[in-house]
C-alpha cells in the first residue's frame, strides 16, 4: 500500500512562483523537497515560508539539484523512506494539483514510471517554445526508432516507484536529466505509461529554453544520451 510521496523541486531564481506551487501541492505529499540551486533571489525564503523543506545545491545543472534531493531522501530509515517521488519543476507551468493524476497509475495499477504528458490540446498557447516542441519531438522519434518507445513527452511532471528510482542509478547533471530518467527505464524494462496534464505559461524567464545557449546545450545533451544509450548494449 503506497503510503508515503515525497515531491522534489529544483528550482532557481523562482521567487515569484516557488510558493504557488508548494500552495497547490495534494494534501497526500508527506514532504515537498524545495533544492535552492544556487538562487540570487528569495528563492528559498519563499519555499521555506510556504512549508517547503529547502536544501542548497551550490553546483548549477537541474541533474545536480535532483540528486541533491535523492541524497537527502537516502538519509531517512527503511521505514521512512518514500514509496514515489514525485519531481516538478518550480515555475508554475504545470498544475501541481494534478500530481494525484500523476500518481494514480503507480497507486492503482503497481505502474513503475509515469511521465505528465503536455499534449498540445491541453497545453496553454506559448507556454512551449519552438525549440520545446522541436527537441520533444525529435527525441521521443528517436527513442521510438531505437527502442520501440511509447513516449511522447520529456515533461519534467513525473512520478516514480522510489526503488525503481535508485535502480537507475541517475547521473546526469545538467539538461540531460529527464532523457537518462526514460531511457534507463527503457532499457530496464519498467513498466511505465503517459498521463495528459496541462500545462501554461511560466512565471519568469526559463533558463533553458529562454536562451539559445540553453536550448542548444539541452539539445545537445538529450541527443547524447540518445545515442549513447542506442549502442550501448
Amino acid at each position: 500500500m503506497i503510503k508515503n510521496i515525497k515531491v522534489i523541486i529544483p528550482a532557481y531564481n523562482e521567487e515569484g512562483s516557488i510558493g504557488k506551487v508548494i500552495a497547490e501541492i495534494p494534501d497526500i505529499v508527506s514532504e515537498v523537497i524545495v533544492v535552492n540551486n544556487n538562487s540570487t533571489d528569495n528563492t528559498a525564503a519563499v519555499a521555506k515560508e510556504a512549508g517547503a523543506t529547502v536544501l542548497f545545491q551550490p553546483k548549477a545543472g537541474y541533474g545536480n539539484a535532483c540528486l541533491k534531493g535523492m541524497e537527502y531522501v537516502a538519509r531517512f530509515n527503511s521505514t521512512e523512506r518514500p514509496d514515489i517521488i514525485v519531481f516538478l519543476d518550480g515555475d508554475y507551468s504545470d498544475y501541481p494539483s494534478e500530481l494525484t493524476k500523476i500518481a494514480a497509475p503507480i497507486i492503482e495499477d503497481n505502474i513503475d514510471f509515469v511521465v505528465g504528458a503536455r499534449v498540445k490540446e491541453l497545453r496553454e498557447a506559448g507556454s512551449m517554445t519552438f525549440p520545446q516542441r522541436f527537441g520533444n519531438g525529435l527525441a521521443t522519434k528517436l527513442m521510438k526508432l531505437f527502442f520501440n518507445s511509447k513516449f511522447t513527452d520529456l515533461g519534467p511532471f513525473r512520478a516514480i516507484k522510489y526503488e525503481k528510482l535508485l535502480a537507475l542509478n541517475m547521473e546526469d547533471k545538467t539538461y540531460g536529466w529527464t532523457v537518462e530518467m526514460q531511457l534507463k527505464v527503457l532499457k530496464k524494462k519498467f513498466t511505465y505509461v503517459e498521463v495528459p496534464v496541462n500545462y501554461k505559461n511560466r512565471i519568469g524567464v526559463s533558463k533553458v529554453s529562454g536562451t539559445v545557449k540553453g536550448a542548444i546545450f539541452a539539445g545537445i545533451k538529450i541527443l547524447s544520451w540518445i545515442f549513447k544509450y542506442s549502442f550501448k548494449k
